[in-house]
């Protein structure tokens, strides 16, 4: 959908990386080497996205860091763009409620970056999840958003761990 109304697509990767997940920085060669696109064309584009206050730039040595402007009046909405186009508020209404001793939920994988991907992975932190429920839920979730769900269920004992070495996003919480 976002296709049709955002023609290019490395504006559109720009959004989904930097929108996404606010905590989001980066640098050209680095943005080069991740979308496989020319340096000039992603140039153009942050450019354009930082010219519109849409993202902020700082210097650190020789590279310029991009981050997206929380303080931009059109942060959240272009959040929650992405968030609907990508199925996450449908996720949550339907599979993260009446599950169980749900605690926290995650944005884990490529999303969770900033890239966009076909599988929604979600990281879910509680106890007594009814599992057999979940997973109902998840293959009607998979049907309106349009794209494969994977989840991983872990007591909250064990979630600093597992978020020690995994990027994450936290997306909902008790």
């Amino acid at each position: 959908m976002l296709n049709s109304l955002i023609t290019s697509k490395t504006r559109l990767k720009l959004l989904l990386k930097f929108f996404l997940n606010k905590e989001t920085k980066s640098y050209l060669r680095n943005l080069e080497s991740e979308f496989g696109e020319s340096t000039n064309a992603i140039r153009v584009e942050l450019n354009r996205l930082e010219s519109a206050g849409l993202l902020n730039a700082e210097l650190a040595g020789n590279k310029k860091y991009f981050q997206a402007n929380t303080a931009h009046p059109l942060y959240a909405d272009i959040n929650n763009i992405l968030k609907k186009t990508i199925g996450i508020d449908r996720i949550i209404d339907q599979v993260l409620s009446n599950i169980g001793d749900l605690k926290e939920a995650f944005l884990i994988g490529d999303l969770a970056v900033g890239k966009d991907s076909s599988v929604v992975d979600l990281l879910l932190i509680g106890q007594n999840i009814n599992r057999s429920y979940l997973s109902e839920l998840v293959q009607k979730a998979e049907k309106h958003i349009e794209r494969r769900l994977r989840y991983l269920v872990l007591n909250p004992d064990e979630k600093d761990a597992y978020l020690e070495n995994n990027d994450s996003l936290l997306i909902w919480k008790a």
